[in-house]
């Protein structure tokens, strides 16, 4: 009986051995092959404070005008072709002038011999051979005339549809030979696209720290989408709403670019990177050098006899692959950022440098 309690214990110890030697990192052995890893040196470099994730915002135009005829009548001429840039005072329409041209000579003539009444009624009126009321209303009659001849030119120049504005015109709804009426009937529409706007949400927390920037500053804004080939447009955030979406707790924001080029375009979608801050001097590795652990984030440190440190860190931001290190690290020192599994706290490495 004795034997078997001793074959147990044996066993048993054999299995506590066995499990606790797997839950933990044991030192390698003095004279094992050193392990092969990869590291890379520490740097003091600026760093981004990006908001994080990058919000998804849609393109939209600074000015969208609708064209509208302000006078009736047949479209004789389209001056431009569809999707074209146009220039402010360019000529975009005419409608045939000829029937606002003979109402302005009819009512032109109208007028002379208004006028004519009026210089005969006016010496009558000073010889007191007319009365009051006599005058007066001649000179209305002139005035009235006056006023019909001056909304008749007006009108003639309502022939010539011009652009309001610099920008890119749409599709035509009508065409060279239909006729339009005032003031129903939309013509075109023009947006402007340069500059042009990109409007996203961002979450209210980051709020006071948008307005905190923005007092003695602009934040540079970046847009990028699927199969951009250029560098991504760069902006500034020119627009922060006075209110937060109660419904999603967010805040409406606006970046102007130039859109020199015309790569952004309206009603397109556009991953958006705002930078809040720059860290400046700030000690930086590669993303992949950091571990997460029981106790939280960690690098390996190689040291000067080729031998590894297990060494807690604290991190800041993350940009571009890069993670900013604000303890635990100094610039200069060389992290493993490949084959940290097979590490413990003092193995010994070879490495290439990255």
């Amino acid at each position: 009986m004795r034997g078997v309690k001793k074959t147990l214990w044996l066993a048993t110890a054999g299995l506590v051995l066995a499990f606790g030697g797997g839950c933990s990192r044991a030192p390698a052995a003095k004279g094992t092959a050193p392990v092969p890893v990869l590291a890379t040196k520490a740097v003091a470099k600026s760093m981004p404070v990006l908001i994080d994730p990058p919000p998804v915002g849609h393109v939209m135009p600074v000015l969208t005008v609708t064209i509208r005829p302000q006078i009736g009548g047949l479209i004789s001429a389209v001056n431009f072709k569809e999707g074209q840039e146009v220039k402010k005072g360019d000529l975009l329409f005419t409608i045939d002038p000829r029937p606002a041209q003979a109402q302005l000579t009819h009512d032109k003539a109208q007028l002379e011999n208004a006028q004519i009444q009026f210089d005969r009624e006016e010496k009558l009126f000073a010889g007191k051979l007319i009365s009051q009321d006599e005058f007066d209303t001649s000179r209305a009659a002139r005035d009235a005339l006056v006023a019909t001849v001056q909304s008749d030119k007006l009108n003639l120049e309502y022939c010539e549809i011009r652009s309001p504005i610099d920008g890119r015109t749409g599709g035509l709804q009508f065409h060279e030979g239909n006729v339009v009426k005032a003031p129903d009937d939309v013509l075109l529409t023009i947006n402007q696209i340069h500059p042009i706007y990109a409007a996203f949400a961002v979450p209210e927390r980051y709020l006071p720290e948008i307005q905190k920037q923005m007092r003695d500053r602009t934040l540079p804004v970046t847009a990028s989408f699927e199969n951009l080939e250029s560098e991504p447009p760069a902006g500034e955030l020119t627009f922060v709403d006075n209110t937060v979406d109660e419904a999603t707790g967010t805040i409406l924001l606006k970046a102007t670019f130039q859109n020199q080029r015309s790569v952004l375009w309206p009603g397109q979608f556009v991953q958006l990177v705002l930078q809040l801050d720059e860290l400046t001097n700030a000690v930086v590795v590669p993303s992949q050098a950091v571990q997460s652990g029981q106790g939280g984030s960690f690098v390996f440190v190689v040291k000067a006899d080729q031998t590894v440190e297990q060494r807690a860190v604290k991190t800041s931001v993350t940009y571009k692959g890069e993670t900013a290190i604000t303890a635990g690290v100094s610039a200069g020192e060389m992290v493993v950022t490949d084959g940290q599994l097979r590490l413990a706290p003092g193995t010994a490495v070879s490495f290439k440098v990255e």
